[in-house]
């Protein structure tokens, strides 16, 4: 009976696929999404978005069996796969707290003159709405090892707890704590003779980037880690919002790869009862945004698209750290949708992948700091 829905299921995803891709070939691109986008990329992004909305209950809750169908695992590697060795780490077993350690196989030779140089470390967290998606779905797992070969350093890649399951503020602890114990641990697949954690950078996208936000605050105003310097911050396209809708959201409100209603479901499900958009988990710039006015905040680096709905807020928090008297860089693609940079193929994934080793170059290395 099940192996039934499972094949009606399928059924049903591929005709609604064919039906997208006649709308797509019979009428006119959308404003809401790039021109030129191949028509492969549109397809995944249309069946991902059949995938989320179908999964998603009207009460609030996720059909966790039918998403585990439709999000693709990759394993890890102890043998070097596309340059990168790959295992993975318990953190905490109680609450299935773990990352995926990524180790670029070649030396450091393009980061610093000198052949021993160190690898800087980047822990990332993945997105999805603060509910999908894991350290070892398929797309993240290609995403970090390229990350990890291309910069190249050593990415973690944090497995934390997923709404509606379990609310804020789960996964800004479960983030902490995996910096709390990369600083207090002594880790298999770690060598400490490759690799700086006094030159930590916190990444993510999406709900990742909201994520590395606010565990940066906390890391920032923590005095008890042992070695770890946080000393940089990756938002690629950041999960902010408000009660109050922007321009953006209105106009792109039915995007290709997120829409407005998803990201209110989103914030519905993650935020605590009886807590609305202008909670200081999303509205970063609202009364809590003093909690980085009195830190000394990593230096960051946000990444905005101009398909994406989101990008008013992204720009927000940008200027809010400019205000804020922090060291802060804005970098713009025009012709991106959220998500973008999970497609290789697309030559602004590339230039964002250039943008972040440069960023981190020169920060790192650059012997008058950084400069855009």
């Amino acid at each position: 009976m099940q192996l039934m829905h499972q094949r009606i299921l399928i059924i049903s995803i591929i005709l609604l696929l064919l039906l997208l891709l006649f709308e797509i070939t019979m009428t006119k691109t959308p404003p809401t999404s790039p021109p030129d986008l191949p028509c492969k990329i549109r397809l995944l992004l249309s069946l991902l978005t059949v995938v989320i909305n179908t999964v998603r209950r009207s009460n609030g809750t996720i059909n966790r069996r039918l998403m585990s169908l439709c999000d693709l695992k990759a394993s890890p590697s102890s043998k070097p796969n596309n340059r990168v060795k790959t295992s993975d780490v318990m953190v905490d077993p109680t609450r299935n707290l773990w990352f995926r350690l990524y180790v670029p196989a070649a030396a450091i030779t393009t980061t610093a003159s000198s052949p021993s140089a160190k690898l800087p470390l980047i822990i990332y967290f993945h997105g999805g709405g603060f509910a999908f998606f894991s350290a070892n779905s398929k797309p993240y797992d290609d995403l970090c090892k390229r990350l990890s070969a291309e910069l190249p350093a050593v990415v973690v890649s944090v497995n934390y707890r997923l709404a509606p399951e379990h609310i804020y503020p789960s996964q800004y602890e479960d983030g902490f704590d995996v910096l709390k114990f990369i600083d207090q641990t002594t880790i298999d697949g770690f060598d400490l003779n490759n690799l700086d954690i006094t030159r930590c950078f916190l990444a993510g996208d999406s709900a990742g980037g909201n994520l590395a936000h606010h565990v940066a605050v906390k890391a920032s105003d923590h005095h008890e880690f042992g070695k770890m310097r946080v000393v940089g911050l990756i938002a690629i396209q950041p999960f902010f919002g408000g009660k109050e809708r922007t321009e953006s959201e209105t106009r792109l409100s039915k995007g290709l790869a997120l829409s407005l209603e998803q990201t209110d479901w989103y914030w519905k499900t993650f935020l605590p009862e009886g807590s609305d958009r202008d909670h200081a988990a999303a509205n970063v710039l609202g009364k809590e945004w003093k909690d980085v006015l009195g830190v000394k905040f990593p230096v960051t680096i946000v990444f905005v698209g101009g398909f994406d709905l989101l990008q008013d807020w992204q720009r927000r928090y940008y200027e809010g750290l400019k205000k804020s008297g922090k060291e802060a860089y804005l970098i713009e693609y025009p012709n991106s949708f959220h998500g973008f940079y999970a497609f290789p193929e697309l030559k602004e994934s590339s230039f964002l992948v250039k943008e972040v080793r440069d960023f981190i170059e020169k920060l790192c290395y650059a012997p008058s700091g950084i400069s855009f």
